[in-house]
């Protein structure tokens, strides 16, 4: 039995690569893309984004924290779940 666990897998690596790559550079490049319907950002959802798209970077280059504290705030599994925020708040403003 190896003692990898499955989020520390080429594969899982690949996903949060693949997760915060296009959000991160949509956010460079286009940022007006994550307007609302009133053309304002919603600063505190922005953040939860980039915390999710750091967590994913930090994931997929396969730096792993030792602490427990530090396992939780950058777990990989926080940073899928605020990337698909990021998505949902993408698809949100470009349905209004």
């Amino acid at each position: 039995m190896s003692d990898i666990t499955l989020n520390e897998r080429a594969p899982m690596r690949v996903l949060s690569w693949l997760l915060a790559t296009p959000l991160a550079l949509l956010l460079l490049i286009h940022p007006g893309a994550m307007l609302d319907s009133q053309g304002r950002y919603s600063h505190s959802l922005l953040m939860l984004v980039m915390w999710g798209v750091s967590n994913a970077f930090i994931h997929g280059v396969g730096f792993a924290p030792r602490h427990w504290l530090w396992r939780a705030v950058f777990s990989p599994w926080l940073g899928w779940g605020l990337c698909g925020l990021g998505y949902a708040l993408l698809y949100l403003a470009q349905m209004t």
